[in-house]
């Protein structure tokens, strides 16, 4: 019976510290949500065009969501809330989950159209 406790709880530490490993690995599997921000627009080039305009200071990232925007968040200077990966295409989420809040990714394509995506937070 002792022999068989040990088993189990080397099994359970093995797991544990897969899991751990894991986590150093890739510190965004602990995050289960994000807050994200986008702008939606038809074409690459024009994602492009507005990204450089919200660098260079010329507008805020939600003024261009409110003035460009293709999706009814834009309204709301993009705010599409929190959200988990299953919630959004996984290209969308993919991306919404690796931006450290504040960072804006390049334009990522989706059968929607084009985004520019801020994460505003994690949790």
């Amino acid at each position: 019976m002792k022999s068989i406790i040990k088993v189990l709880m080397a099994v359970f530490m093995i797991f544990v510290g897969l899991g751990s490993y894991a986590n150093f690995l890739n510190p965004n599997l602990d995050i289960h949500e994000v807050r994200s921000s986008h702008i939606l627009v038809k074409t690459r080039p024009e994602a492009i065009k507005i990204k450089k305009e919200i660098q260079s200071g010329n507008i805020s990232f939600e003024d261009a969501a409110r003035m460009y925007s293709l999706c009814p968040s834009g309204q709301n200077g993009g705010d599409l809330g929190f959200f988990n990966r299953k919630q959004m295409v996984q290209q969308f989420s993919d991306v919404a989950f690796d931006l450290k809040p504040g960072q804006i990714s390049d334009p990522v394509g989706t059968k929607f159209g084009w985004h520019l995506i801020k994460t505003v937070d994690r949790r």
